[in-house]
């Protein structure tokens, strides 16, 4: 006797196949092109089955919740796919739709990729930059958006997830002098998801203000379940609110838990909705009245 499919099987299921619906809108993280790339911002992307490279004009691509299901949370995420190119539809639009269930508004960033064929850009350099430049943009147009400024903040996958290490711990403040007004914005994130995020831009310290983080990988991940350990000894050192769920099978890349037969992984998005819950991210914290 088959074992009867989930309900979050199928709808993660559907979600996968939803991955080429309707346009959305596309805000380039600078107008004019990226500073010093300017006159390479028209080349076209390359894109193929679930995968999009050749990034010389980074940008945002918005996902909406539905209104009557938007609460003003936001969250930035960063596909990985080891700077090469990006694991689009899996780690971009899938946890897309996942967010945008819960009320979130999401804007996944096509980053800049330093491994990519013939690439002119740094690993350690560019993706920082767009991703900086990312959180501003998002949070200075927070009010076209009915954003709270207070709950915006950023998902990594893998290397994408190193993009997140890069940016999150600091170098958030805004140059309130610069001529972009949007340069004049905090790039702080309030919260991050990191997903068997990569090991190569983990800090070896945590600040006390650090945003919240919550950390998944699998056990038998090679590569990336290292660093979510680090980040969680360093975030306890800090005194900051982590949570970290550490599954003793999934591998790498098990993405929003379609692509396995393990109960666990199935689920584990579950976990990452209960805890944006429980971190009154999903809603403001009401202020107890004193009587």
């Amino acid at each position: 006797m088959k074992k009867p499919v989930s309900f979050y099987n199928i709808l993660c299921m559907l979600m996968l196949c939803n991955c080429a619906a309707q346009a959305q809108t596309v805000i380039p993280l600078w107008a004019k092109g990226a500073p010093g790339f300017e006159n390479r911002r028209n080349e076209p992307e390359q894109a193929k089955d679930y995968w999009v490279k050749n990034i010389h004009n980074p940008s945002l691509t918005v996902y909406l919740p539905p209104a009557d299901k938007a609460n003003g949370a936001a969250v930035v995420i960063c596909p990985g796919g080891g700077h090469r190119l990006l694991v689009y539809n899996a780690e971009g639009v899938a946890p897309a739709k996942f967010y945008n269930s819960l009320g979130v508004t999401v804007f996944i960033l096509k980053y800049r990729l330093g491994r990519d064929m013939l690439s002119p850009y740094k690993v350690d350099i560019h993706p920082k930059q767009d991703a900086y430049r990312a959180m501003r943009l998002v949070r200075s147009r927070a009010a076209e958006f009915s954003l709270d400024t207070n709950r915006i903040g950023m998902m990594g996958f893998s290397a994408g997830g190193e993009v997140v290490d890069m940016v999150a711990f600091s170098g958030w403040k805004g140059d309130p002098k610069a001529a972009d007004p949007v340069d004049r914005a905090s790039a702080k994130p309030n919260f991050i998801v990191q997903v068997y995020p990569g090991p190569g831009f983990v800090p070896e310290t945590i600040p006390a203000d650090a945003p919240p983080a919550f950390l998944v990988a699998a056990n038998d991940d090679a590569c990336c379940s290292l660093p979510i350990i680090q980040l969680l000894q360093r975030y306890r050192e800090a005194k900051v609110p982590v949570e970290m769920h550490l599954y003793a099978k999934g591998d790498h890349a098990f993405n929003m838990g379609a692509n396995r037969k393990l109960i666990s992984i199935n689920n584990w998005p579950q976990r990452l909705a209960d805890w944006l819950q429980d971190s009154n991210i999903l809603q403001p914290e009401r202020k107890k009245i004193l009587h």
